[in-house]
């Protein structure tokens, strides 16, 4: 137990060296450090770095409702491609919880059934429930959604939305924003240093849908002015003012669009340019190829933006949104475009800011707190053991470096429960020193030699301190899993301190021992 190869000598103490060129960037200005060394430092949570924190909320119906028109759709599209012909059907709308058409010929009505069945997957990949429930009255077809297949879609739009929320954020050019899912329909924002609220709201509660769709100049006016669109038509408000009759079916959506950037139109006024991928161009060209000398309308969030002639065709994939902007409304539209489209409307429930003095307030609490427990433990450590106090107190600073080192490797996020981490790993790290000294102590009673009783203390409590700290890891891994922001960081913090307090008080303190016992003289006394 007491012999080190010079490999493991080297070993740990470039593990050592390590943590510190990881730390330092933490106390040393970073126009001090320099820069092929580590520049990752720790980053502050919401508590202590203060910035603002939004709740935002899905409705099952909003999700559901967007789950009915991509089955529309999906519907409209299967039956057209059907093996053995296009199955030709009318009367095709949404319910409240349904998707119903008519099938025009009834000797097409088993193969329609059939199509419209593998429409339906299993939920969860297996056999039993799935997402739609197909049935007929006649020719008439209903898909109805389940619940099984509501709860999957509610889980997957939130699930989405999580990353086109993070993609939007992450354009604000903000620091380790925490975004979580809390439950079942509701998304938790937290951006740490940024005091304006609105500004990630206005990002997160649009749900940048862009469509393409063409103007109905067909519409009667009189039955426009009360309300009513001509079938296979709606009615939609322009950014303009008043409103504007399109077609129900869009020629493109924002699916196929990979780039968006602010630029000027041809008054030079800001304005947002967007291309198509290869696919979306093919259609972008095909729709604006048959469309020439109508108009088309470019819609976002069922709001009309501008809704220009097409005076030739466009070939080039890429188009300008043109309107009132300013240059900061034009680059809100574009990365709104970039990040991609909210899978259903988020609506905010609960919004607060934390200021930076309340912040202050806690990384100094924090402090004071993290610097007396290391103080009072040095001291009792010490009085108690010794020499072998003094080892357990420089295993106890290397805990803290290399926890340190590691956080900011990771480029993790320190909160105030990771504080309350941190503190609580100084006494593990020092319960596992006060372990190993106490067993020593007993073999010396018992009489045996002094190199003997070191390795024996050694050997015997490890086995105790390992067993102890993998029942801690374990519960902080459930923490993790199963906690919400501040509970994981609690457990984030705890993990590394466990795995770095068990290095520095069993190898790190067991090499200065076996340092020491080489030089000294044979009698111990602990």
């Amino acid at each position: 137990m007491l012999d080190f190869p010079k490999w493991k000598i080297w070993t740990i103490a470039a593990t050592l060296l390590a943590g510190l060129i990881f730390a330092m960037p933490n106390f040393v200005p970073a126009s001090a450090w320099p820069e092929p060394l580590p520049q990752g430092q720790l980053n502050l949570g919401l508590d202590l770095r203060g910035g603002s924190h939004l709740m935002l909320e899905a409705t099952a119906d909003d999700v559901l409702k967007a789950r009915l028109e991509a089955l529309e759709e999906t519907v409209r599209t299967e039956l057209r491609i059907a093996e053995g012909g296009a199955i030709a059907f009318t009367d095709l709308s949404q319910g409240r919880d349904r998707v119903s058409l008519t099938v025009t010929n009834a000797a097409d009505l088993d193969r329609a059934l059939s199509v419209l069945r593998r429409v339906s997957t299993p939920v969860g990949g297996i056999t039993g429930t799935r997402e739609t429930e197909v049935s007929n009255n006649g020719p008439r077809i209903t898909l109805q959604a389940t619940q099984a297949g509501v709860a999957l879609a509610v889980d997957s739009a939130m699930a989405q939305a999580v990353e086109v929320i993070r993609r939007r954020i992450d354009e604000l050019g903000t620091r380790e924003p925490n975004i979580s899912r809390q439950g079942t329909n509701r998304i938790v924002v937290q951006v740490p240093g940024l005091q304006d609220p609105d500004a990630p709201k206005s990002l997160i509660g649009k749900t940048a849908k862009l469509e393409l769709k063409l103007v109905d100049v067909d519409a009667d006016p009189a039955l426009v002015a009360e309300g009513r669109a001509p079938p296979g038509s709606q009615i939609l408000p322009s950014i303009e003012g008043g409103t504007v009759v399109v077609k129900r079916r869009a020629i493109i959506t924002g699916d196929q669009l990979i780039d968006s950037q602010v630029s000027t139109n041809e008054n030079g006024q800001p304005a947002v340019s967007f291309r198509f991928d290869s696919t979306g161009g093919r259609r972008f060209a095909q729709a604006t190829q048959a469309t020439v000398g109508r108009p088309i309308a470019i819609i976002l969030d069922n709001t009309v933006i501008s809704a220009p002639s097409i005076n030739e065709p466009i070939l080039g994939g890429s188009g300008v949104i043109s309107g009132s902007y300013t240059v900061a409304t034009a680059n809100e539209l574009a990365i709104l475009l970039r990040s991609g489209k909210l899978p259903v409307e988020l609506k905010v429930v609960e919004e607060r800011t934390v200021g930076p003095d309340l912040g202050a307030d806690s990384i100094r609490a924090g402090a004071i707190a993290s610097v007396l427990a290391t103080i009072f433990v040095a001291v009792f450590m010490i009085i108690t053991y010794g020499r072998f106090g003094v080892y357990s107190v420089v295993a106890l600073i290397a805990n803290g470096v290399l926890v340190m080192a590691i956080m900011s490797g990771l480029g993790a996020t320190l909160t105030l429960p990771g504080i309350a981490g941190f503190v609580l790993t100084v006494g593990a790290a020092v319960d596992a020193n006060v372990l190993i000294n106490e067993r020593i102590r007993e073999e010396l009673r018992r009489g045996r030699a002094v190199v003997g009783a070191v390795e024996t203390g050694y050997r015997e409590a490890s086995r105790t301190i390992f067993d102890a700290n993998v029942t801690n890891v374990i519960a902080a891994a459930i923490m993790f899993a199963f906690g919400s922001g501040p509970v994981k960081g609690f457990a984030v913090v705890l993990t590394i301190g466990i795995i770095t307090s068990v290095f520095t008080a069993v190898t790190i303190t067991r090499l200065m021992v076996a340092c020491w016992l080489r030089s000294r003289p044979k009698s111990l006394v602990l």
